[in-house]
């Protein structure tokens, strides 16, 4: 297997791991397995021996880790979260992340390659909404339904190869329609997950956070979201707070920085343009938000992720 990254030919950067084909079962485009001391370095083999897993790397593919044990902590897109027994993390193609070396990683892990399910079910899933939580919290029935049918699904995924009961083909048609059942179950709790986010915000804050979602590269102002959404400036400074215990300026230079993260992360765009690219002409004062707000220069904080 050959990895990447996300340098256009630099040659340097965060590492991209591809979906290693060659050790599925039966060389399907997906692996299902138990997760090793360090994530998914184990019996799947999902990840290559030499990847430097604690360190920021990312993916092109779908993987799912469904805990039996915990706290473990792991960051996703420069977010940390702790998930516990019974949780789930699903990392979507292209999203930054890493392994804590300090957590004990114990579950199944679920790993799919962009392609192996059809249009429709890549669709009804939500395989690509990256606006959905990353960490999960099924209730009982929910964590007993999905442990059913990933149970399921590993066992077919067993049976395939060389000793397996059923021909390539009829194996690889089975395997789709047991990880499209284990993925409506998924994408129900995401979605629901997310409504009930939804409820608790209030629509104020819906309507704020969609706005800045859209806006955040070209407006910082909390006086003009307000405006454009027709509520006062109090009103939303109420809402936010409700929402998410920080104030709407707070919110969106969190939002700012995350994709000045992103963008000094993935790309080898200089740092004035990215300075730009997140609303900052000026390249001095982007480098003293950014020092600011993460501790780091630009060019400080690229340099410790090569």
């Amino acid at each position: 297997m050959v990895d990447t990254t996300i340098q256009g030919g630099a040659g340097e950067g965060i590492r991209t791991l591809p979906f290693p084909v060659e050790h599925s079962v039966g060389g399907v485009g997906m692996q299902v397995g138990p997760m090793g001391p360090l994530g998914a370095r184990g019996a799947d083999r999902t990840w290559p021996a030499d990847a430097p897993l604690d360190r920021v790397h990312r993916i092109d593919f779908h993987v799912v880790m469904l805990f039996d044990d915990g706290p473990v902590r792991h960051m996703i897109d420069f977010a940390e979260h702790q998930a516990t027994a019974g949780d789930l993390l699903w990392i979507r193609p292209g999203q930054v992340h890493r392994f804590s070396r300090s957590s004990r990683y114990r579950g199944t892990v679920l790993t799919m390659q962009p392609g192996f399910l059809p249009r429709a079910t890549v669709e009804a899933t939500g395989l690509y909404r990256y606006d959905l939580p990353p960490l999960l919290h099924p209730d009982e029935a929910q964590l007993a339904g999905l442990r059913a049918a990933l149970t399921y699904l590993q066992r077919e995924y067993d049976d395939g190869g060389a000793g397996g009961t059923l021909p390539v083909s009829l194996h690889t048609a089975v395997l789709r329609h047991s990880l499209t059942a284990f993925l409506l179950r998924l994408a129900h709790l995401a979605a629901s997950s997310e409504e009930a986010s939804r409820r608790e915000a209030g629509t104020a804050f819906t309507l704020f956070r969609d706005a800045v979602e859209e806006d955040f590269a070209t407006n910082h102002s909390v006086s003009a979201y307000a405006d454009a959404l027709g509520y006062s400036r109090r009103t939303l400074v109420r809402a936010v707070r409700a929402a998410t215990g920080e104030t709407p300026k707070g919110f969106i230079d969190k939002r700012v920085v995350l994709e000045a993260k992103r963008l000094l992360a993935h790309t080898d765009l200089p740092i004035g343009r990215v300075g730009v690219a997140v609303g900052f002409p000026d390249a001095a004062n982007f480098s003293k938000f950014f020092q600011l707000h993460t501790g780091h220069t630009p060019v400080a904080f690229r340099a410790e992720l090569r």
